[in-house]
């Protein structure tokens, strides 16, 4: 088909130049040059035809030879094919027998790689997650490379296999300090001296560290252990050449440390107990501090009247001093007229000196009932809760109850320390009142003695 079309197309541009030649030709004015004329250009116009089916002769003589040629490659890769094929199917069968081969020449070197890769994958999962990693990086990757591997491992990797096992145990037996990067609770890093105890914890600057097996870095605990732990580590890393100290170590590598970060402290604790909890602390400061001011108040007294006891003769302003007034004044009246006047006295007194014990008492009774009811209202809170939310979500509850129970334990708390101030107290005054009830007895003995002369 493109043959034909390119014989047209061949044929139409001749044509045309045909044209083109006669209408530049010379006019015929007779019939002979007409007719000289016509057959001359019969005879271009055979040549030019002539020369047309050569070259048509010839393209078709090569097309044919590349078609030939096309032919033949084409039977070559053909057969290449099949010689592939066949070759695929002869290295195949070779493959498999070569397997088996090697199955059977392995024997027991096959479970042994078995043992090699769950060794090292349990090798890894340990140096991982293990503390001794923060001060020795990257040991874990050897270990998964075995682990994953589909080859016999060789000799040199056996020895790392078994030289990381034994490092591991040898580094676990050790208190070391190095040099490493720490990231602080605002993202700073900086190099700080590091003490490792063991594969157990991390500590510096007085502090315990945590380290994230994940990104591999050490970091600063955001919340520390109670203040006497810190102290023992504080005291631990001071401890000179030679001196033995104790401190406490995480024997769980880090995860009791992170749950003593989510444990509330003693003032939270105490600020969970909302307003009822305030109110009972406030309860406790006013109660301790008429507790103090009785104590020296009574403490004064005693020692005026002890002081009175010296000097019988001349009354101060104390109460056994009033007393002594008091029966000045009276010294000439009856033994029984005394003796009401002294009592008097005596009762005048007592107030003074037992003010502010009943309300010791009775703070000491409040502050349990204040406990009881931010108990009630801590449960009536959680109730709440329960039927706004229900009870999928513990921490909807966690306010209440903690109120709940903070709030019990603030009250006790509060009404132990009373009651003991309060008894303290009472005996003090208690024992000032007998003080001069006895020497109130003897100035009534002594007159009664003097009248009876």
């Amino acid at each position: 088909m493109k043959k034909l079309i390119s014989t047209a197309m061949v044929a139409a541009a001749l044509s045309f130049s045909g044209a083109a030649l006669a209408s530049e030709a010379p006019k015929a004015v007779s019939l002979d040059q007409l007719l000289n004329q016509v057959k001359t250009e019969r005879q271009s116009e055979a040549k030019l035809n002539k020369k047309r089916e050569a070259e048509f002769s010839a393209e078709r003589a090569d097309k044919a030879a590349l078609l030939k040629k096309a032919k033949a490659q084409l039977a070559a890769e053909k057969q290449r094919g099949e010689e592939l094929v066949r070759r695929f199917s002869d290295n195949d069968q070779t493959i498999n027998q070569l397997n088996k081969d090697l199955e059977t020449a392995k024997g027991d070197l096959g479970e042994m790689f078995g043992v090699v890769r769950q060794v090292s994958n349990d090798t890894a999962g340990l140096i991982d997650a293990s503390l001794i990693s923060a001060q020795y990086p990257g040991r874990e990757e050897l270990m998964y490379k075995l682990a994953q591997a589909k080859e016999l491992p060789t000799i040199k990797e056996l020895e790392e296999l078994w030289i990381s096992l034994q490092t591991e145990m040898t580094e676990s037996g050790k208190v070391v300090k190095f040099t490493a990067p720490v990231t602080d609770s605002n993202g700073n890093v900086s190099d700080q001296s590091v003490t490792r105890v063991g594969p157990f914890t991390l500590l510096a600057n007085g502090e315990y560290l945590s380290y994230n097996a994940e990104t591999g870095t050490i970091l600063e605990l955001p919340k520390q252990p109670e203040g006497y732990k810190v102290a023992s580590v504080k005291k631990f890393l001071n401890a000179g050449a030679g001196e033995t100290t104790d401190t406490f170590i995480d024997p769980s590598k880090g995860a009791l440390l992170q749950v003593y970060t989510q444990k509330a402290s003693l003032e939270e604790k105490f600020h969970q107990g909302g307003t009822v909890g305030y109110i009972i602390a406030g309860l406790l400061g006013f109660g301790l501090l008429i507790a103090v001011w009785k104590v020296l108040t009574l403490t004064a007294a005693s020692a005026k009247i002890r002081s009175q006891i010296k000097n019988v003769d001349n009354p101060g302003n104390n109460p056994l001093g009033r007393i002594l007034k008091v029966y000045q004044e009276n010294k000439d009246v009856d033994v029984e007229t005394l003796e009401l006047k002294i009592d008097e006295a005596i009762l005048k007194e007592t107030p003074s000196i037992e003010r502010g014990v009943p309300l010791i008492k009775v703070l000491a009774a409040i502050a349990p009932m204040l406990g009881l009811l931010g108990t009630v209202t801590g449960m009536i809170k959680t109730f709440e809760n329960i039927t706004l939310f229900g009870t999928g979500d513990p921490k909807i509850m966690a306010g209440g109850i903690s109120m709940a129970l903070v709030t019990t334990v603030l009250g006790l708390i509060a009404a132990l320390p009373l009651i003991l101030v309060h008894a303290l107290v009472a005996g003090r005054a208690r024992a000032v009142v007998d003080v001069l009830e006895e020497q109130s007895a003897g100035i009534v003995a002594a007159h009664a003695e003097t009248r009876s002369k």
